[in-house]
């Protein structure tokens, strides 16, 4: 008989051992995830563990409660990034962690509940005629990085050796160092795309966290820092979910750079799987992924009212607030968006 409960803390490092060997697993199922949003923003993480009776992990839920003020809020499995819905051994426990969450917003009267996770794509949609298909980038990889670098094709080694053939190095670690820098250049790249930006104690609870499971390259051009990502780690999987450079030296080509360091420290650390994380199709962070390599796979966002009816199946689309926001945030100061920014990003799931 199967079981459904909240973790516990003694639950904790099960459920990582779980999440780090299902297959559709990601990063951000971790309870890492969990502590950094619980300590960044003060949400309410509501985890539920389904067990056997002989204790034995058979699924996962992760979710997190959205409650901007005046409103009963959105249950989201998971905030802030692409996939980290329900996993499960089977349909029937899937379903059960399904109904478990439903039952909860019910009883606590919280309007929705986001399932977000991705379906293999290569038979379900045509990539040419999907221009409004969202879907997350996945690429292969071989057994070391110079396998991986003498695959790419002849343009793309001349893009990265014309990085670095105009000045630019790159560094990895995870101090707190390299998170002020990499927030240096994502704060003014997010306020120039018209988004707030998450804050800074946001950053540093993913490396505090995540620890050795997180890592961030940053570009310099001289002493300046012009580019900077951070990816995390489950397993032999990585995903990058922030990445940045600065418009001002995107001549020098920093994000060639700055990818080709992430994968090569990947691929060397032994992983097999890179996430290059949310693209539209066709449009230019689609086609940016797809020459590294990478292949899209379908995501499949599924929102539910409380009373367990599905209510939208989507693949991405940006809430009405985001929107709403984006309109006038490209014409702030770095500095004001910075202070406003983490006040409204908390409460934007995407």
């Amino acid at each position: 008989m199967t079981q459904i409960n909240l973790i516990q803390s003694d639950d904790f490092s099960a459920w990582d051992a779980y999440v780090k060997q299902h297959p559709s697993a990601s990063p951000y199922h971790r309870i890492a995830w969990m502590k950094a949003i619980s300590n960044a923003y003060k949400h309410q993480c509501f985890y539920w563990i389904a067990k056997q009776s002989d204790g034995t992990v058979v699924g996962v839920l992760p979710a997190v409660l959205i409650a901007p003020p005046f409103s009963k809020g959105s249950l989201c499995a998971l905030p802030f990034c692409d996939v980290g819905g329900i996993l499960a051994n089977n349909e029937e426990v899937s379903d059960a962690l399904l109904n478990q969450a439903l039952q909860f917003c019910k009883v606590k009267n919280i309007l929705a509940f986001d399932n977000r996770s991705s379906i293999k794509s290569e038979t379900l949609f045509d990539v040419e005629n999907s221009a409004t298909t969202k879907v997350r980038m996945l690429m292969d990889l071989p057994e070391d990085s110079d396998a991986l670098f003498s695959g790419f094709k002849s343009k793309l080694r001349s893009q990265i050796r014309k990085s670095e053939k105009n000045g630019l190095i790159a560094n990895t670690g995870n101090s707190s160092q390299f998170v002020s820098e990499f927030y240096q250049v994502f704060t003014r790249n997010m306020r120039d795309l018209g988004s707030p930006v998450h804050s800074k104690k946001w950053f540093e609870e993913i490396a505090t966290s995540y620890g050795e499971d997180a890592i961030i390259a940053t570009v310099y051009s001289e002493n300046q820092v012009v580019g900077a990502g951070i990816v995390l780690f489950n397993g032999r999987k990585a995903c990058i979910p922030w990445a940045s450079t600065n418009a001002d030296f995107n001549r020098l080509a920093p994000n060639m750079l700055l990818y080709w360091t992430l994968l090569k420290y990947v691929n060397d650390r032994g992983c097999e799987e890179f996430d290059f994380g949310r693209s539209t199709v066709g449009e230019g962070t689609f086609k940016f992924k797809s020459q590294w390599g990478a292949s899209p796979e379908l995501l499949n966002w599924q929102k539910y009212n409380n009373t367990g009816q599905l209510i939208l199946e989507s693949t991405g689309d940006i809430s009405n607030l985001r929107a709403l926001v984006e309109r006038v945030w490209r014409k702030l100061p770095v500095n004001i968006s910075e202070y406003i920014g983490p006040k409204v990003r908390k409460y934007i799931s995407l």
